[in-house]
């Protein structure tokens, strides 16, 4: 399709401005991934016994984090849709609305996991290497990062908001200092350095809550003082309940999909644990290398939330459907291509992230291999499945992407990995490829249902919708050359 230099989101050519959004989103899922690489690479030069404590600890993290982000999600179609019906005044009071109800949810979820840490591990089951060699460290990293949580969901708003305002690269510019700052902390706080002591894997926790904590800082200075997203006030902070039922109406089906996958992500780490410790460590290794693959895949979904949320604000249908496929296209193309790297070569792709100088850290490399190869079979349908999430999120219709995210989760990947590794004779080699599977069936089932075309409604009302005196910049990349250079710098 061809492109100008007038394209934007809702008017002209779709692939300029689905790029424009996109390549910022992947280059912040790039930075968010290099925060666990990084505590990856120097904890795996610690032990691989560290390694597998993040494998464990990660899982029940994200199970309170979840719980929180869905409604973050709510934000940023809120936003999208207001922004694509020129409605900036409702754009920034949500902003302001979601910015209130989840730093009050993540101070209570902090209180939660810092408690409730000890009891969860008890709950997963590990047969004695694991328990005695891995879960006390995972304990000491876990209670760490809960405290610090709350500095963690001030990035998290501020990205999803500026996300549905249309504007992914101010996001990017402040995520870029956060990861420095961690860079730099991860090997000082784990091993130490100058007035640094060395604190092990607790150091990595502290590391990335510092680093998250100043990214949330910069985050809430560019809505309220820079303003180069929704028109956010003082005055937007103060809890109005109309709009808090829309968050928690919508942001609900999101919450709970996050926790369930959150929870299937817990089974199925209490499958794994019954292993020796290099399937653990494997595990948790290849799956944030995983995570790295499918950012590609990820950018496109989350540009095409906000290229459908702001198109059907805008009563534009159509163009929000010809988004979608155009997304697909490209995003299968480009995961088949990442696939063929992955499956040629996954050996040394793994060996970068772990010392080979122990039998327990070459068998982890082994199997973190195999398990790299088997699932590149899945990428192109990652792509698939992440762009049709994305659309079905940016209409509104967070309850079909929760169905369809418990699909590729408890249908193609639990039951499928517990019958291949416990009930066959196939052993590890059963998680592998039941992890792969999970978004074979999630990609074809989302793909299918959205051909049925149900999903093109808005969630806003349009009495609330109101006409501003000077057109949003939200229907497009905003110009960013007055803050260009306060953003750069930080």
């Amino acid at each position: 399709m061809a492109t100008t230099t007038d394209d934007t989101i809702t008017e002209g050519g779709l692939l300029g401005p689905m790029f424009k959004l996109a390549w910022p989103i992947v280059v912040i899922q790039l930075l968010q991934v290099t925060y666990n690489i990084a505590d990856t690479f120097w904890l795996g030069r610690l032990s691989s016994n560290a390694v597998g404590a993040m494998s464990l600890a990660f899982p029940l993290i994200f199970l309170l984090i979840s719980i929180a982000g869905g409604f973050t999600t709510a934000g940023s179609i809120l936003v999208a849709q207001y922004t694509g019906a020129d409605s900036e005044g409702s754009a920034g009071k949500v902003a302001g609305q979601i910015l209130t109800f989840v730093t009050a949810l993540a101070l209570t979820l902090s209180v939660l996991g810092y408690f409730a840490t000890e009891p969860m591990l008890a709950a997963l089951p590990s047969q004695g290497a694991t328990t005695e060699q891995v879960v006390p460290l995972a304990r000491d990293y876990m209670e760490v990062f809960f405290l610090g949580l709350p500095f963690l969901f001030g990035f998290f708003v501020f990205s999803s908001l500026m996300r549905g305002y249309g504007n992914t690269r101010t996001p990017m510019r402040v995520m870029m200092v956060s990861v420095a700052l961690n860079v730099v902390l991860d090997p000082l706080l784990i091993f130490g350095g100058g007035p640094f002591p060395a604190m092990g894997i607790e150091g990595a926790a502290l590391a990335t809550i510092f680093s998250r904590g100043v990214a949330s800082v910069l985050g809430l200075y560019v809505l309220f003082v820079a303003q180069t997203g929704p028109n956010v006030s003082v005055a937007s902070l103060v809890p109005d309940l109309d709009y808090i039922w829309d968050i928690v109406r919508i942001g609900t089906p999101s919450t709970l999909e996050q926790s369930t996958s959150a929870l299937a992500m817990i089974t199925l780490t209490a499958m794994v644990v019954q292993f020796e410790p290099p399937v653990v460590s494997a595990y948790g290794l290849t799956n944030r290398l995983a995570s790295l693959v499918f950012l590609p895949a990820m950018g496109l979904g989350r540009a095409t939330n906000t290229m459908v949320g702001q198109n059907l604000g805008a009563g534009k249908d159509d163009r929000a459907e010809s988004a979608v496929w155009i997304a697909t296209k490209v995003g299968a193309a480009v995961m088949f291509g990442v696939a063929v790297v992955a499956a040629l070569v996954p050996e040394p792709i793994v060996s970068v992230f772990m010392a080979t100088g122990t039998d327990a850290a070459r068998e982890t490399v082994r199997h973190g291999s195999e398990y790299l190869r088997i699932r590149s079979v899945e990428f192109t349908f990652m792509a698939v499945l992440q762009v049709m999430l994305g659309a079905y999120r940016g209409a509104g219709n967070t309850k079909t992407a929760m169905a369809f995210s418990m699909v590729a989760l408890w249908v193609g990947r639990v039951p499928t990995v517990y019958y291949l590794a416990f009930v066959t004779s196939m052993g590890a080699t059963g998680i592998w490829v039941g992890m792969a599977l999970g978004n074979v069936v999630g990609g074809i089932a989302a793909a299918l249902w959205f051909t049925r075309g149900t999903w093109k409604e808005t969630v806003i009302d349009d009495e609330e919708t109101e006409t501003p005196e000077t057109p949003t910049p939200g229907s497009g990349e905003p110009d960013l050359s007055e803050t260009s250079g306060a953003s750069e710098g930080k």
